[in-house]
């Protein structure tokens, strides 16, 4: 599958502004289920491409800092809800983290405290799947899509932070006395 075919079933699935990560899951599913059966594993295939292109420290950072904190499974599901935004969307959060400063549900966040997690934007292939076939998506070989957690910079470090991601400390950190 290439990578312009991949994008389109997000891009079919966000076309008229879903209200909801899951609503784009939810459609992007839909429209897999359509194709043939090795089409959909390729688009699985592909959808781990992308997370270990968007499984860098510093957008993990960004994700532990927006939330105050962010597991593995967390940053899973945070760029789960990246790519529900769309390839544009994962390409400048993983050239640069900080510019989710500029998104204003993130921004937004420092008040309401939102979490960014689409967990069901990963399952969309495995959905497809069953729908097309009533059969559980194949098990393949998964690359590893995030780094190692004991290898990370602290994340705790807040001098550290405010050096990588300054935009989103200034939002999510206490000023510096």
């Amino acid at each position: 599958m290439r990578t312009d075919d991949f994008w389109a079933v997000i891009g079919r699935a966000t076309a008229d502004r879903p209200s909801s990560p899951g609503e784009v899951a939810k459609r992007a599913a839909a429209d897999l289920a359509t194709h043939d059966p090795e089409e959909i594993v390729a688009w699985a295939r592909h959808l781990d491409k992308v997370m270990v292109a968007s499984g860098t420290q510093d957008l993990w950072a960004a994700a532990y800092l927006i939330h105050g904190g962010c597991s593995e499974e967390g940053f899973d599901n945070f760029r789960g809800w990246l790519i529900a935004h769309g390839r544009e969307a994962v390409a400048r959060s993983v050239q640069s983290p900080d510019s989710l400063a500029d998104v204003p549900v993130v921004r937004a966040a420092v008040e309401t405290g939102a979490v960014f997690e689409a967990e069901e934007v990963l399952t969309i292939a495995a959905e497809a799947y069953r729908q097309a076939t009533g059969s559980e998506l194949p098990a393949g070989e998964r690359p590893v899509t995030r780094p190692d957690a004991a290898e990370l910079w602290d994340f705790d470090n807040e001098e550290e932070m405010r050096r990588r991601l300054p935009r989103l400390s200034a939002l999510f950190l206490e000023p510096p006395d």
